[in-house]
């Protein structure tokens, strides 16, 4: 019998929380999570990409991930420990990574981190060995460095004296962020590719820590994490989740902040002007303390503060701040600069989403991952490079600015190598008989305890329509639960089998079809997308152009624009900052139209996703499909009557 209804939460009372990482680790956990979960990740292992420009993406990652030597990688941390580093059969020196890699950077060894985590990501996706390969070969090299250094554990690029510059509250650049990504990497390889060497190495690292932080007095310490530590209380909470030791707990709660996240209990937007990638991290690693140890105000501060930067703080992009800060709530039109949406924010804030997500499942959080991966994670890399964007500019007649292979290193390509590694992860989630379909995106799910697998085959947004296919050995009972987006405001259709179904959710729910399913299955949906405008909150006649939940934008033409790459110093950290757009003059991003009535202003283009807006000669395509040429998201609206 068909059942359509609305979806049921059902309570999971399992122990460990698959949503803790992609994939589920229960064999490798020894904590039990006082927490509840209503939802869980599946392994990534168990979900396959099928053709289209997610699978594109991940493919241009894995180019570049490989094309670096293990040496190049290596290099910087072998030179700390004075390990000769030179090629095998003669006397050259390695050639050196430039940009945040440098040898004079304070940052450098961050980008091994999350290398090891995009090489684990990458073959937990595709089950290939060679990324196993090669992250085998960098955990051995950096064991051999922890061991050169013999420092009770020590392992970095860098030598321990900035650590102890951080500890006494000098200035220096935030070395327990790069020892954050390193954590990360190496518990990543332990979990998805089963190194124990590489736990090894994150636990002698965590004893060097606790010997190091044990003795830090209280007024120290306040001074100490105000600079910026990324989410180094995530990675010992993970440890902690791993081996029980107390030692590792201790760590984790020595980086909570209560500076910043006291005032968030409250209920108190502080974040204007606090530097928000320094911010966001802290949240995951909070909302990790309330998932082991069940403390109910750690959630309230990560859900308060992910309602008040979605609602408040973010562009129609679901990217955040300007300049890397936040600024004032609600107050997006004085802040379209050349500058906004830094891609590591949206890394941040789509992995806090996913933990909320997995104890509420509310179809809030999964709408803003779409937005978010889909006009920024999704059109962050170049496709004819592979290079990753630090920004996402909102500036009228901006362009993206994308990376160097070599002489960049920036935090976001950093995060760009575990992005674009990792699509499959927020797909599909279960709870103990219900199935969640959350993104429309072409893939295969194997859900093994069900004996069930279904493949989705979508173009979407290209298309409207995802066609779900089920086979299974025997019947099997089991609730799927659609995501009806909240833009999908013209209704849905949904038919199993052919046979259109009566739909009584509303847009911002689940449809929720409970049946016996047999082989062969099918259940088709199909969620009609409309254009709409979305102004600013703070002044109506800024506005941007949606599609469904895709961000249109301008296609303003290639006028003055620097090639073939925008970087003439390879020498400079920070050179996206010091970046001149020279937007042309004459550039317009004024249109006159009445907002009631926006159709008989804009038509559809010939390409799908493409519209024209009339007597302007503009084309607005999709974001995430707009490389190398400038563009407008943000117009200034006449309003014409």
């Amino acid at each position: 019998m068909l059942i359509v209804g609305v979806a049921l939460i059902f309570v999971a009372t399992i122990a460990f929380p698959q949503s803790l990482y992609p994939g589920q680790f229960s064999e490798k956990l020894s904590v039990d999570y006082k927490a509840q979960f209503k939802a869980y990740n599946f392994e990534l292992s168990n979900i396959k990409l099928l053709d289209g420009p997610f699978k594109e993406n991940m493919q241009r990652e894995s180019d570049w991930i490989l094309s670096f030597s293990t040496q190049r990688l290596l290099h910087s941390f072998r030179t700390n420990a004075g390990i000769y580093n030179g090629l095998e059969g003669g006397y050259d020196t390695v050639k050196k990574l430039g940009g945040w890699e440098s040898l004079d950077c304070e940052l450098r060894g961050h980008s091994i981190g999350h290398i090891l985590s995009g090489l684990a990501l990458l073959h937990a996706s595709t089950k290939e060995e060679v990324y196993k390969l090669k992250a085998d070969s960098l955990v051995t090299g950096l064991a051999e460095v922890q061991h050169a250094l013999n420092q009770g554990g020590y392992l970095s690029a860098f030598p321990e004296n900035l650590i102890n510059r951080n500890i006494a509250g000098q200035r220096v650049w935030a070395p327990w962020y790069t020892l954050h990504k390193l954590f990360s990497g190496l518990i990543d390889q332990y979990l998805y590719c089963d190194n124990e060497t590489a736990l090894e190495i994150a636990k002698d690292m965590a004893s060097w820590a606790y010997d190091k932080l044990r003795e830090v007095s209280h007024e120290q310490r306040k001074i100490m994490i105000r600079n910026e530590f990324g989410g180094v209380n995530d990675s010992f909470y993970s440890l902690y989740s791993i081996t029980g030791d107390p030692e590792h707990k201790f760590l984790a709660e020595f980086f909570y902040h209560e500076e910043m996240l006291d005032p968030l209990l409250s209920k108190e937007d502080v974040l204007e002007k606090k530097h928000a990638n320094t911010f966001i991290p802290k949240l995951i690693g909070v909302f990790r303390g309330y998932e082991l140890e069940g403390k109910e105000e750690y959630h309230d501060i990560a859900k308060f503060f992910w309602n008040t930067v979605v609602d408040h703080h973010t562009f129609v992009t679901g990217s955040n701040s300007d300049r890397e800060k936040f600024f004032k709530p609600d107050n997006l039109s004085e802040h379209l600069t050349g500058y906004t949406g830094e891609s590591c924010n949206v890394y941040n804030m789509l992995k806090l989403t996913q933990h909320l997500f997995a104890h509420e499942p509310n179809v809030k959080y999964a709408d803003y991952y779409e937005t978010a991966l889909y006009n920024h994670i999704l059109g962050q890399q170049d496709p004819a490079t592979g290079m990753i964007a630090y920004f996402l500019p909102m500036l009228p007649g901006a362009h993206k600015v994308y990376s160097t292979p070599e002489q960049s290193f920036w935090c976001c390509v950093g995060t760009g190598f575990e992005n674009h590694a990792k699509y499959g992860e927020a797909i599909y989630y279960h709870d103990h008989d219900a199935l969640y379909i959350n993104l429309f995106i072409a893939s295969e799910l194997s859900w093994k305890d069900k004996g069930v697998k279904i493949r989705q085959e979508t173009a979407f947004p290209q298309e409207e329509t995802s066609v779900f296919t089920i086979s299974t050995e025997s019947p099997t009972d089991m609730s799927l639960h659609i995501r009806y987006p909240s833009w999908a405001t013209s209704g849905a259709t949904v038919k199993v089998n052919g046979k259109k179904i009566n739909i009584k959710q509303r847009p911002g729910s689940y449809i929720a079809i409970n049946q016996r399913w047999n082989d062969g299955d099918k259940i088709e949906v199909n969620f009609p997308m409309a254009l709409k405008i979305v102004p600013t909150p703070d002044d109506p006649n800024k506005v941007a152009f949606t599609y469904g939940p895709i961000v249109l934008a301008g296609k303003m033409g290639t006028k003055g624009m620097k090639e073939p790459a925008p970087y003439s110093n390879p020498n400079l950290h920070n050179d996206y900052y010091t970046y001149d757009y020279h937007v042309p003059s004459e550039m317009t991003h004024e249109l006159k139209m009445n907002k009631k009535y926006i159709d008989r202003y804009i038509e559809p283009g010939l390409e799908p996703l493409s519209f024209n807006i009339k007597n302007e000669n503009i084309t607005l395509a999709p974001i995430y499909n707009i490389h190398r040429e400038r563009y407008v998201i943000y117009w200034d609206l006449i309003n014409k009557e």
